[in-house]
C-alpha cells in the first residue's frame, strides 16, 4: 500500500486521548472514559469501507450517550496490501494512519485534545499507541482504560480467567497457527484470530468459550469440547459476518485436565 499522505503537510496534534470503550457496548464506558469524551474538542471517527457502516454508528452512539459536544471528524481508514510481507505491510499501513488522522484535522472548528476511541483496551493487542508514536511533533498522550475483550469474554461465559495457581497465555490466531498449542501453556486466550485457527489443533483435551459481538444486542456464545464445538463455531461466526459484514469474536482455549505442578 503506497503512503499517500505526509505527516508534516497536515496539522499537528498536540493533545491525543485514546479512550478504551470496551466491546461494543455504551455501558462499557467508563466514568473516566464519559468525561474524556465530554472534555474533548475533536472526536476521530474512522469509516472502514462498505458493509462496516455500523462499526462507525457504535461509535456514534457512545458518543451521544456520553453526552459529548466534541466536533466528530470522519477518516477514511486505510486497506493493508496484502501482496507485501507481513512486517511491511502493517508499518506502511500504520504510517498512512497517522498520516490520516493528522490530515483530518484540516476540518478542525475547535483547538484542544483529539480523541479516538478504541475497542477494548488501548494497550492489549491493539496498535493505536504505536500509530501514535509516529505522530510529528509527538503529541502528548492521554490512555483512558477500558474494558477487555477478555474480561467481556470471561463475564459473558462466568468463567474465571485462569485455575487456581494456573498460567495464561495471549496469543493470536496467526501464532497459534504457525506455532501450535505454546508448551506448558493451560490457558490460551486466542485474539485476532479471522480464521478459526482452532481448528488446527489437536481436540482431544482442549474445551473452548468462545464470544462474538461481546456486549451489545447481537452477542454469541459457545462453550464445549472443542472437538464438538469446531463446526457449531465456524458456523455461526460466517453467518453472522455474512448478516453484519463484520465480526469481532475472541476465544479462550483450556485443557480439560490441568498441567501437573
Amino acid at each position: 500500500m503506497p503512503n499517500s499522505l505526509t505527516i508534516s503537510e497536515h496539522p499537528a496534534i498536540t493533545d491525543l486521548w485514546l479512550i478504551g470503550i470496551g466491546t461494543g457496548s455504551p455501558q462499557h464506558l467508563t466514568l473516566e472514559g464519559q468525561q474524556a469524551l465530554r472534555d474533548a474538542a475533536v472526536i476521530l471517527i474512522p469509516h472502514k469501507g462498505a458493509g462496516k457502516d455500523d462499526l462507525a454508528e457504535l461509535r456514534l452512539r457512545i458518543i451521544r450517550a456520553s453526552g459529548s459536544t466534541a466536533q466528530i471528524i470522519p477518516f477514511d481508514y486505510p486497506q493493508r496490501d496484502p501482496t507485501l510481507p507481513y512486517q511491511t505491510r502493517v508499518t506502511l499501513w500504520h504510517d498512512e494512519i497517522a498520516a490520516r488522522w493528522q490530515a483530518a484535522l484540516v476540518q478542525a472548528e475547535r483547538a484542544g485534545p483529539v480523541a479516538l476511541l478504541v475497542w477494548g483496551d488501548p494497550s492489549l493487542y491493539d496498535s493505536t499507541l504505536r500509530i501514535a508514536e509516529r505522530l510529528t511533533p509527538r503529541a502528548k498522550l492521554r490512555v483512558v482504560p477500558g474494558i477487555t475483550a477478555i474480561q467481556a469474554l470471561t463475564a459473558a461465559h462466568a468463567l474465571p480467567l485462569n485455575t487456581v495457581n494456573g498460567p495464561v497465555q495471549i496469543t493470536t490466531g496467526r501464532r497459534l497457527r504457525e506455532h501450535g498449542w505454546p508448551e506448558d501453556a493451560e490457558t490460551l486466550v486466542v485474539m485476532l484470530d479471522g480464521d478459526c485457527s482452532f481448528q488446527t489443533l489437536a481436540p482431544e483435551g482442549l474445551d473452548i468459550w468462545w464470544g462474538a459481538f461481546l456486549g451489545m444486542e447481537e452477542q454469541i456464545l459457545h462453550h464445549g469440547p472443542l472437538a464438538t464445538s469446531t463446526a457449531p463455531i465456524i458456523a455461526a461466526r460466517q453467518e453472522a459476518r455474512a448478516r453484519h459484514g463484520w465480526i469481532m469474536d475472541i476465544y479462550l482455549l483450556r485443557r480439560s485436565a490441568p498441567l501437573s505442578a
